[in-house]
């Protein structure tokens, strides 16, 4: 069975002309990419089609646009990456409840993980960063979106003390995801002390190099978010 050759939009077969040079190695980072002019003659496009594939190639980490500059390659790294894709994931979350649910499940896994992790490779520095973070959020009680910021910052400070760059930035894009949708959660009475009693279980865990405990404190913490989301969403709270 034959099969229909799709057009592509100018701009896609531009861009994928750019990223493979990328790729190969042919525009290395830090090197800017040819004028507008130059790639309008190259592929012989006008110029909306140049900008698409450069706009294009800024979202996924692969080059920086700066005004009155050539564009110019990037290292792509996970915390660009997970940037680039943040303001889609978080449309897709306001549209889907399944892909909410779907997140909460899969951020569920992965801080447990890291918490386990957190205690077997936390140095007394880190510890000392932990213990930061966890009064910063004490500090915040009460002050809506400043004490989500230091619930977050927590969080993420756990992922970083794991020591796995990658899980880290894949834990910071999902902590932003959801915190569009926290904010009901901390108007709830007496949710930002339950929060800090869990963190403070959880914060005294890793510093006494515990793995179960830190898992197991971080499970019941995310177990007691996770069911007060469910009965915002069931409301209609939340955002």
């Amino acid at each position: 069975m034959s099969e229909p050759i799709l057009r592509r939009k100018l701009s896609h077969e531009v861009a994928s002309r750019l990223a493979e040079g990328i790729a190969s190695g042919a525009q290395a980072p830090g090197t800017q990419l040819p004028s507008e002019r130059t790639l309008m003659a190259r592929y012989g496009v006008g110029r909306p089609a140049v900008r698409e594939a450069l706009q294009a190639l800024q979202q996924k980490g692969l080059i920086r646009i700066l005004h009155g500059e050539r564009a110019r390659v990037v290292t792509p790294t996970a915390d660009g990456v997970v940037e680039g894709v943040s303001a889609a994931m978080v449309q897709l979350l306001g549209a889907d409840p399944a892909g909410l649910a779907d997140l909460k499940e899969a951020r569920f896994l992965l801080e447990v993980g890291l918490a386990r992790l957190a205690a077997e490779r936390t140095t007394p520095e880190g510890i000392a960063g932990l213990r930061a973070a966890l009064r910063a959020c004490q500090a915040a009680r009460g002050a809506g979106p400043a004490f989500i910021a230091a619930d977050m910052a927590f969080h993420r400070q756990i992922a970083a003390l794991a020591g796995n760059g990658l899980i880290a930035s894949v834990c910071g894009g999902m902590l932003h995801w959801l915190t569009q949708f926290k904010q009901d959660m901390v108007s709830v009475r007496g949710a930002d002390r339950l929060t800090l009693d869990e963190h403070s279980r959880i914060a005294s865990a890793i510093a006494a190099r515990d793995p179960a405990e830190a898992g197991a404190a971080m499970a019941d913490h995310l177990r007691r978010a996770n069911a007060l989301y469910a009965v915002l969403e069931a409301g209609g709270g939340a955002k």
